[in-house]
């Protein structure tokens, strides 16, 4: 098995910031990404995601060391002061290194 590595950005948060994180990782260079829900809790206690907007929802992408800097960097600065959001990065191995920039 041949395998490149490639970083592996996993960011949980609040679903209302949806469709403008979309944005922003296209932005940076990102070629993909896939979201799913999420529930448990935290240092801003129980999140249920009973109902869209109050749920959270966990958003990875796989993809170079610069483009992960470049999304780690934006969303610290512009979403980690006024909303719940973690974000962790993690390196992984992938067979098709060309699908993740």
């Amino acid at each position: 098995m041949n395998s490149t590595t490639r970083k592996l950005l996993t960011v949980i948060t609040e679903s209302a910031l949806e469709r403008t994180l979309v944005e922003d990782i296209e932005r940076l260079g990102a070629h993909g990404y896939t979201i799913t829900d999420a529930r448990g809790k935290g240092h801003r206690g129980l999140r249920s995601a009973a109902w869209d907007e109050s749920g959270n929802i966990r958003i990875e992408v796989v993809c170079d060391d610069v483009t992960a800097r470049a999304i780690a960097d934006h969303l610290q600065a512009r979403y980690y002061e006024h909303y719940g959001m973690i974000l962790f990065v993690s390196e992984v191995a992938v067979l098709r290194p060309e699908k993740f920039g």
